[in-house]
């Protein structure tokens, strides 16, 4: 049964009204592939020890309401909590009331959260390459309503450069898109790169003007006992990145 001790707790001076976690794949219901805290309903995985595993995070966090679940499909699309609706198409959202618990879910793509120094607004981004490329971070930080160089944000796990090999077109389209990005790449031959998404996501909150960025340790990709990964495992579960304030 999941404890607090299967979470991770961001490293980052949030104010202390503010309530951040990331789920593992430990401690869950789920089994084979899945195992153990798979917390997504699109991937495969028995719908029972889906919704097992989200009673059991609700329950351990003590959530007054269901976390705000997006169906994820690496748009650029945002929403804030009285736009949310179940099953909304979005990849970031956003809660300016307490309670309203913005999650999303990845298993090699990044969650990014942001909040601000009075703890009274918070943000989930999930920031796959896609994403990341065609302006997620920059949509999200639009819709804050906090001046960015007033927050502060924290990267959570995803995969890390030594798991995250491409072709010429995901280099390509980061080139195109932004010049800079040259830098978050490693040529390895034959029209094939290395690239680092936490490096290409802190030159994005950058130019936003959002500096104080924190976290982007945790490589899924390698750490197969705490991490899924899809690019590893293919059939795999989604852990949960989640933000709050009370």
């Amino acid at each position: 049964m999941i404890t607090l001790e299967h979470l991770l707790n961001p490293n980052w001076p949030a104010h202390s009204r503010v309530r951040a976690y990331v789920t593992t794949r430990l401690g869950g219901h789920s089994q084979e592939a899945f195992a153990s805290f798979n917390l997504a309903k699109h991937v495969g995985d028995n719908e029972q020890h889906v919704n097992a595993n989200r009673l059991a995070l609700r329950e351990l966090l003590s959530l007054e309401r269901e976390p705000m679940w997006l169906s994820q499909t690496h748009s650029t699309l945002v929403v804030t909590h009285d736009e949310y609706e179940s099953g909304i198409e979005a990849d970031a959202s956003i809660a300016r009331e307490p309670g309203h618990v913005c999650v999303v879910m990845t298993a090699d793509c990044l969650p990014i959260l942001i909040t601000n120094q009075q703890g009274d607004e918070v943000a989930a981004i999930h920031a796959g390459w896609r994403g990341l490329c065609d302006g997620i971070i920059e949509a999200t930080c639009k819709a804050f309503h906090t001046p960015l160089p007033e927050c502060l944000a924290w990267i959570g796990p995803g995969i890390g450069p030594a798991g995250f090999e491409v072709d010429s077109d995901v280099y390509d389209a980061f080139i195109a898109a932004d010049k800079a990005s040259v830098i978050a790449f490693t040529p390895l031959g034959e029209r094939r790169y290395r690239g680092d998404l936490v490096q290409l996501a802190k030159q994005r909150l950058a130019k936003c003007g959002l500096t104080a960025v924190y976290g982007g340790e945790h490589c899924t990709f390698s750490d197969n006992e705490s991490f899924y990964s899809y690019r590893r495992d293919k059939e795999t579960g989604r852990m949960a990145t989640l933000i709050w304030f009370e």
